[in-house]
């Protein structure tokens, strides 16, 4: 398939101006093939706890053996302000959120202090009310799926490898990996920029870059849809982008298939400057805008594997890993 024509229907589609039959055509995937065909057949319900509870998650993924990000308190339960300020006010570095946030959406970022202030990325401060307020909120389930009470988690903040920092605008980038019957099949990275205000959040102006999945290099990358060259702030080009270690994080990723059981799920991973990469959370429900940042359709890779014999499927995780490399290089 042509990477640009897949680029130029991400641009397309929201005008509505493609028939889903052009797109099944192309090998792209829609939302209900994907609803219907992955996550319901592949995704047992009972196990979506696993995943839609970041608590959850890392303490299965503790279990598996899968490296995540040091967690320094959990509070099941509205805490006092006592116990809130007791664990912060040692800490010079840390981020706070929900156990059941989804999107992105309750997570604070503190990089530094100054005084009585803590400093966000971006280098507005708050105040420790500001932050109280905000665990408040957390426990209240302003940022929860279904509004329901929710967990407060602190943790550490992640080292971050430098090699990304021309390549994101006042955030930090993370790797997404789609995970099919324990094979990786696609991954990107999702840079943040001066439109997503320092989210990795594609629909609010991120740039997704598709990763080969045999070198791990950046091979495509676009911002609303449109195939872009550089960071649209940095001006760093896209095409010296390469993802150090990038065997040990496809690991990584399909190690996820045994520790959830779902058969379809997209794992958000960080690299860390000392520890390498570190699973941030898995999504038994991914997006699908990773085609268009890949300039490639979905749908014909998760074939592949479908049309697996029992014995394929069978690999451990070093062998799938190799076939994905394999079977999966961009062209």
């Amino acid at each position: 398939m042509n990477t640009i024509s897949l680029s130029r229907i991400g641009a397309k589609l929201r005008g509505g101006l493609v028939s889903p039959s052009a797109l099944r055509k192309m090998g792209v995937l829609g939302m209900n093939a994907r609803n219907v065909n992955y996550i319901a057949r592949y995704n047992d319900r009972h196990l979506y706890p696993i995943v839609d509870d970041k608590l959850n998650t890392k303490r299965a993924a503790r279990r598996a053996g899968i490296a995540v990000p040091e967690l320094i308190a959990a509070f099941e339960t509205q805490p006092s302000r006592a116990r809130v300020m007791e664990v912060i006010e040692p800490l010079w570095q840390f981020v706070i959120k929900p156990a059941r946030g989804s999107g992105g959406k309750g997570i604070l970022v503190i990089v530094g202090r100054e005084g009585d202030e803590y400093i966000k990325p971006s280098g507005a401060r708050v105040t420790a009310m500001d932050i109280l307020r905000h665990v408040s909120n957390i426990h209240s389930g302003l940022y929860s799926l279904g509004g329901k009470p929710d967990r407060v988690m602190i943790e550490a903040l992640v080292d971050f490898d430098p090699v990304f920092d021309n390549y994101s605008f006042e955030g930090v980038p993370d790797i997404r990996v789609i995970v099919f019957r324990g094979f990786p099949v696609m991954a990107m990275l999702r840079c943040s920029t001066h439109a997503s205000d320092g989210k990795a959040n594609l629909h609010q102006g991120a740039v997704g870059v598709g990763i080969d999945l045999a070198t791990g290099r950046s091979c495509h990358a676009v911002q609303n849809g449109l195939r872009i060259k550089q960071h649209p702030d940095t001006e760093m080009p896209f095409g010296k982008l390469q993802v150090p270690g990038w065997r040990d994080l496809l690991r990584l990723a399909s190690s996820c298939y045994e520790m959830t059981g779902l058969g379809y799920l997209g794992c958000d991973i960080v690299l860390d400057r000392k520890r390498g990469p570190l699973l941030l959370e898995a999504n038994a429900r991914p997006g699908l805008a990773i085609q268009i940042a890949n300039g490639v359709g979905l749908r014909s890779r998760l074939r592949v594997i479908e049309q697996m014999d029992l014995e394929g499927l069978e690999r451990n995780v070093e062998e799938r890993v190799a076939y994905s490399v394999q079977q999966f290089a961009a062209s």
